[in-house]
């Protein structure tokens, strides 16, 4: 399999079939990644397009750092453009919530299959379901998606607080019919 150096210098040096490679290699990954924050796979296929775009278009821009840095990348644009489709279409209203007097728990995920765990942070409401995959599966900082996003800190972390509490329940229901 080719490294990514060797695919990146391909597409610089104009290769057609290169960019294809470039698509085939990445865009299941990409799917998957966007389908965290967009859970309509029809417009999370226009999401990818477009991510695709962008990613063709700016690849001489793309700093290579070693293997793996290129993945990343595209997993970036991926996720910034599944928040930007979001924004753009159910007008995300980040207002500041109070936080609530609970005691946090990370969700019991270990009996729930991936599939399931994924359609059901699909299942939450978009400003929890970004902030959760933002902070889970991108790795940022509540400081890094409050300034993303245009939020707080504390409200960052209360609407991450809250789609775990969110996450948890459901977990608990899904263990309760498994019980029936």
């Amino acid at each position: 399999m080719e490294t990514e150096r060797e695919l990146l210098d391909a597409i610089r040096k104009g290769e057609r079939a290169a960019m294809r490679r470039l698509y085939d290699r990445y865009s299941k990954y990409a799917m998957a990644i966007g389908l965290r924050y967009i859970p309509n796979r029809d417009d999370m296929r226009d999401v990818l397009q477009d991510s695709f775009v962008k990613i063709i278009t700016n690849i001489g821009h793309f700093d290579y750092r070693g293997e793996g840095s290129l993945k990343s990348w595209v997993s970036r644009i991926v996720a910034n453009r599944a928040i930007d489709h979001i924004r753009e279409h159910e007008r995300l209203p980040f207002t500041e919530e109070k936080p609530d007097d609970v005691i946090d728990e990370e969700p019991d995920v270990g009996e729930v299959p991936p599939d399931l765990l994924d359609a059901m942070i699909g299942q939450l409401p978009a400003k929890y379901r970004v902030v959760l995959n933002l902070f889970v599966f991108e790795q940022l900082s509540h400081r890094e998606i409050s300034q993303q996003l245009g939020i707080s800190e504390q409200n960052s972390a209360m609407l991450f607080f809250r789609a775990k509490k969110m996450l948890q329940q459901m977990i608990v229901e899904y263990k309760n019919k498994q019980r029936i």
